[in-house]
């Protein structure tokens, strides 16, 4: 895992299409912006957990 330190408003791009940025720290929490191609799925980690399990009963038959 690669971990960086950013400011608000300070960005990083990921393969160069990809670009997230910090749009605000306040309070303990974080807010990012994130621009990406249509083609490319963004979820939270919670939704992406979610989408799995779903997926994974659907694939087992609803069990």
């Amino acid at each position: 895992m690669l971990v960086l330190s950013r400011k608000e408003n300070d960005s990083i791009v990921i393969n160069g299409n990809i670009t997230i940025v910090v749009a605000r720290i306040q309070g303990g929490k974080v807010r990012l912006g994130i621009e990406a191609p249509q083609d490319v799925p963004i979820h939270r980690q919670e939704v992406k957990n979610g989408l799995n399990r779903d997926t994974t009963e659907k694939t087992l038959g609803g069990r």
